[in-house]
């Protein structure tokens, strides 16, 4: 096991990972920005170094100086949360060759599977069904034109190094195309700095469909169920669910082991999310995580598995500890991302925060760095928490989701709580009748 990890991360994931590894007994390094330097991770880290000013650039994604803090307090390990260099290959090459563990999987594998022209070709090779597509990436509107005429309008330009929702556009026509591929390439190149797009058959009213999965890079992989995280707005996600609860048993039962046959093939290391979109009874591969997600406290939820527990465990070379038939779903989780930000305009909302009382009682979770007093910076992600909550059924943990919602305070800056107090109340959401497009819609139909 690791002696010292450091947490090349903030907020809220760098808090949960630090947690897991006192509970294991190991050191923790917090690394931050001169933004951050009141931060929570930072104060409860047994050490902490300065990486450099507020831009993300210059700190979080600076790997020199996350290299030379390696250096400084001898840490043997690093993980990266999720986001910044949390699939950044170059970074795990880096720490590879100083001898420093990457709490995940190879930079070969984040390789393959962080280019989405590449990944789709992995998956056809390792039996994950796919969606429609190009073979590769197109080029011109003649060569697009050409794809969209074998599989049918519409379809989806998407970039290659994309996410997020940039360099995504649908095209219903020829004349939409030519468009669509213009505009693509250009959003891509500026998110990016890389122009090559694919194409995709577009799927009208799907559902977004996620497999955790766990493997230890010994041929040993397993996956912990579904979850369902169509409730989005631009591509983000906003409310995510485990177990998907319009997802047959016998249907989630078969996509979770052909998600666990391709990673056992694959020799996959590391917690990772295999993603759907799901139509018509029909899972569709759009793209592989190669990281913890935000939304993996659901999981742990309704299977009772740490999951940072097990990344630490796996990177340091032991055997994954869980086997598939050990593995039980029970109840129902639901996790909302409480962002700062207006709820009406979704403008980012940074200041102080003058009055901080989260929601508490049975089958409640708080995942959150924030404190009364606390001043969040303007420079970052506005994930300021996620509220987890856990009943018997879907239904007691609706309930008990409207019942948390209305006492979690947040005072001294603007939340996305009173969304979610109007969502609880919508017929579709208790239903569970709504697919990736829905909250685009109320949010265009609801506008104040």
């Amino acid at each position: 096991m690791f002696q010292k990890v450091l947490i090349a991360n903030r907020g809220e994931i760098a808090l949960r990972v630090l947690r897991a590894c006192k509970e294991l007994g190991i050191s923790t390094v917090a690394v931050y920005s001169t933004a951050d330097r009141n931060a929570m991770h930072v104060r409860m880290a047994d050490e902490s170094v300065c990486i450099g000013p507020p831009p993300a650039k210059d700190s979080y994604l600076n790997i020199p100086s996350i290299m030379a803090a390696c250096e400084i307090t001898g840490a043997d390990a690093v993980h990266p949360g999720y986001g910044f260099l949390s699939e950044n290959a170059r970074f795990a090459r880096i720490l590879e060759e100083h001898k420093i563990t990457f709490i995940g999987p190879s930079a070969h594998t984040i390789e393959i599977m962080g280019d989405k022209i590449t990944a789709k070709k992995t998956a056809v090779e390792l039996g994950i069904p796919v969606v429609p597509g190009s073979d590769g990436e197109v080029v011109t509107p003649a060569d697009a034109q050409a794809v969209a005429k074998k599989i049918g309008y519409p379809v989806i330009v998407k970039a290659t190094a994309g996410g997020g929702g940039r360099g995504m556009k649908v095209a219903r026509n020829d004349e939409e195309m030519t468009i669509a591929i213009s505009t693509a390439r250009t959003e891509a190149k500026a998110a990016f700095g890389n122009d090559s797009v694919y194409i995709e058959k577009y799927l009208e009213k799907p559902r977004h469909i996620e497999i955790q999965v766990m493997g230890d890079g010994q041929g040993n992989a397993v996956h912990l169920g579904t979850r369902d995280c169509s409730l989005q707005r631009r591509h983000q996600k906003v409310w995510e669910e485990a177990t998907a609860p319009t997802v047959p048993a016998e249907q989630r039962a078969r996509i979770g082991e052909i998600c666990a046959s391709a990673m056992r093939k694959l020799k996959y290391s590391g917690a990772g999310t295999i993603e759907f979109l799901y139509e018509n009874g029909e899972f569709y591969f759009i793209e592989m995580n190669t990281r913890l997600q935000v939304e993996h406290p659901v999981t742990e939820r309704v299977t009772g598995v740490d999951l940072v527990y097990e990344q630490i465990r796996v990177a340091s070379g032991e055997k994954l500890s869980l086997k598939q038939d050990e593995i039980t779903f029970t109840g129902h989780a639901i996790e909302l991302r409480i962002n700062a930000e207006d709820p009406q305009t979704f403008a980012p909302s940074p200041g102080t925060i003058k009055f901080y009382h989260p929601a508490g009682g049975v089958g409640v979770r708080i995942d959150s760095a924030i404190y009364s007093g606390y001043a969040i910076p303007p420079y970052y992600d506005s994930l300021i928490g996620k509220l987890i909550v856990y009943g018997r059924t879907r239904e007691e943990c609706l309930m008990r989701l409207r019942r948390a919602i209305d006492e979690f305070v947040v005072d001294g800056i603007k939340t996305t709580l009173p969304l979610f107090q109007r969502l609880i109340k919508e017929p579709d959401i208790l239903a569970g009748n709504y697919d990736i497009h829905w909250l685009e819609k109320f949010l265009a139909a609801n506008k104040a």
